[in-house]
């Protein structure tokens, strides 16, 4: 499995968060929390949670090349949803 994790400065993490679950809980088996969020998608998993300032994204994928595909997918994403702030700054790290 292929992990990697991006720690995205935002105060809107928990807003963002539930706004891209609530859009793809649509077609994917989301569940949805407060301030936490995690999405299944055929071939990865997307977790998401968002504390005061800092929206932490997790992306697990079967191998590396899902892994980089659905890490812009998920970026993309959140980026229509913050548009006042986007682009958003995601430093992606293995682990």
């Amino acid at each position: 499995m292929a992990v990697e994790k991006a720690r995205v400065p935002t105060t809107n993490g928990a807003k963002y968060l539930q706004q891209l679950c609530k859009h793809w809980s649509h077609k994917l088996d989301v569940k949805l929390r407060e301030s936490e969020g995690v999405v299944r998608f055929p071939n990865a998993i997307a977790t998401m949670a968002a504390s005061a300032d800092t929206l932490t994204v997790t992306v697990e994928a079967e191998d590396d090349e899902t892994l980089q595909r659905m890490k812009g997918v998920v970026a993309s994403h959140l980026d229509r949803f913050a548009f006042r702030e986007a682009p958003l700054p995601f430093v992606w790290q293995k682990g």
